[in-house]
């Protein structure tokens, strides 16, 4: 007897969790984006993270593998895949994994399960990379500054020069004062 798969089931038997795991993932890479139950978007992730990462490979082998996972011979199913392969492993191709979003949108109203939406993350910027070009911008914008405060820093300076020489100006006209009228 195999090892049952770990976490919910999603269907009386083994053959019918896979069917739907794999109906879920062609509408996912046909839509790339789904909305349904939080437990079925928990276990579909896995299953089309790996589907992308045969999508990466790109060879013969992997898109037959992945055919072979998604059904049998329906058109839609070869439209997908072929979408797979020549849109969506490309697009991930710098990626190295989280190649999908599970996001929570509230409870279902009829039976108050909870749903989410599953989509694909397509943005072709690593976190590592934004993290870099984040750093840069702020380098730019403190050399940017640097000067600015420097020539405020020289104004206040100046201006703190010029208080100074009037007050003593000011002390020196009151001290002739005093002398003349000592006299």
């Amino acid at each position: 007897m195999p090892t049952p798969t770990k976490g919910p089931r999603l269907g009386g038997g083994p053959a019918h969790q896979r069917r739907m795991l794999a109906n879920l993932s062609v509408s996912l890479f046909e839509h790339k984006s789904i909305k349904t139950t939080f437990t079925k978007a928990k276990r579909l992730q896995p299953y089309a993270e790996r589907l992308v990462t045969f999508a990466k490979a790109g060879d013969l082998a992997s898109r037959r593998k992945v055919q072979g996972l998604i059904a049998g011979n329906s058109r839609t199913n070869k439209s997908v895949v072929h979408e797979l392969f020549t849109v969506i492993g490309p697009a991930m191709a710098n990626r190295e994994g989280g190649y999908t979003r599970i996001t929570k949108i509230g409870n279902r109203a009829g039976d108050n399960a909870p749903m989410a939406v599953i989509e694909l993350v397509m943005e072709p910027v690593s976190p590592k990379q934004a993290v870099v070009a984040e750093a840069e911008a702020v380098a730019e914008t403190a050399v940017d500054e640097a000067p600015a405060k420097e020539a405020v820093e020289v104004e206040e300076a100046v201006e703190v020069d010029e208080t100074v020489e009037a007050e003593e100006t000011e002390e020196t006209a009151e001290a002739a004062d005093k002398a003349d009228e000592d006299k």
